[in-house]
């Protein structure tokens, strides 16, 4: 189960509604955005970090997704 409520439509900040509806309607799952919208002051900081250590690195994109879902699974976060 998991520890972080994702919030619903009516919840998110219009500019973060737009995102999600945005990947969402392209057939991606917007999970992270709906959870760390409850700290919207943190999400623009959080993201200035995350993309370029995801994208960037020896390590190749792809394989750093598989052990994120694997580490949420082995905790029983909602993936």
């Amino acid at each position: 189960m998991p520890r972080i409520s994702l919030l619903k439509d009516d919840e998110l900040s219009p500019e973060m509604l737009e995102q999600v509806q945005a990947i969402e309607s392209a057939g991606e799952d917007a999970s992270v955005l709906r959870a760390t919208s409850h700290r919207q002051d943190m999400f623009d900081p959080y993201f200035m970090f995350y993309y370029p250590s995801h994208e960037g690195g020896i390590v190749e994109a792809d394989l750093k997704e598989l052990v994120r879902l694997k580490i949420a699974r082995l905790n029983d976060c909602s993936i």
